[in-house]
């Protein structure tokens, strides 16, 4: 799906980007806009998706973005064994 164009930041915590596919078939920029919200427990996350092609499924969309957020768990939240 790259490349990817960074839209810029909307607020402080608010990500905003934009990305093409060179299939002709799927024209225009998918915008992502992201935003992250403090909340008593920790972060609330906020995902919105405009201009996906017909082509994708929505369901697609959220299982990518499922597995995106599960690797990213596994990123910062790692299992350390104790000592």
């Amino acid at each position: 799906m790259p490349p990817y164009v960074f839209l810029g930041i909307v607020h402080d915590m608010d990500v905003k980007v934009g990305s093409t596919f060179d299939d002709p078939n799927m024209p225009g920029i998918i915008t992502n806009t992201i935003w992250f919200e403090k909340t008593s427990v920790g972060t609330a996350l906020r995902i919105l998706q405009e201009n996906i092609p017909a082509a994708i499924p929505a369901k697609m969309c959220y299982l990518g973005w499922q597995e995106l957020l599960e690797k990213l768990i596994k990123l910062v939240e790692p299992e350390i064994p104790d000592a």
